[in-house]
């Protein structure tokens, strides 16, 4: 499985929101010198985060974007599927039809499984969490966003 270039920088833009949280916007052009996405991009990126409620924009001359919650209230499987879609990885998981050896494939259980455990950690983390993480206030090393 590998992630798209929409998830990777979509998360880094939504990290630089949830770290600066509390301390008013933060405009695309910051955020996108940051993390080296060029504005266009990042401006469909937060656009599909805004579209889900995830983020908010403020306008004005200070104005910018923001979180729509607390990060602690944002797990990362809602950012995901935001920007991904639904994690399926086979598709005879999502639809049984698919395959005609669906119901006695030994392999389907193992996809259904690997998706179990990406899901689980993905709903099991908030982007509080990841904060904490780049901040090294959690038991793991430290990291940078």
């Amino acid at each position: 499985m590998k992630l798209s270039s929409r998830s990777r920088y979509g998360f880094r833009a939504i990290l630089e929101l949830a770290v600066g949280y509390g301390n008013g916007p933060i405009q695309i052009k910051t955020i996108a010198d940051r993390e080296d996405i060029s504005n266009k991009y990042l401006e469909q990126l937060i656009a599909m985060l805004k579209a889900a409620g995830l983020v908010r924009s403020i306008r004005g001359p200070r104005g910018g974007y923001t979180l729509a919650k607390p990060p602690s209230e944002i797990r990362l499987d809602e950012v995901f599927s935001t920007l991904e879609g639904p994690l399926v990885a086979v598709d005879c998981l999502e639809h049984p039809s698919f395959c005609p050896k669906c119901t006695d494939c030994v392999t389907r259980r193992i996809w259904s499984e690997m998706q179990d455990a990406v899901l689980n950690v993905l709903r099991s983390k908030t982007l509080q969490d990841v904060v904490d993480m780049s901040k090294g206030t959690d038991r793991d090393a430290n990291y940078t966003i």
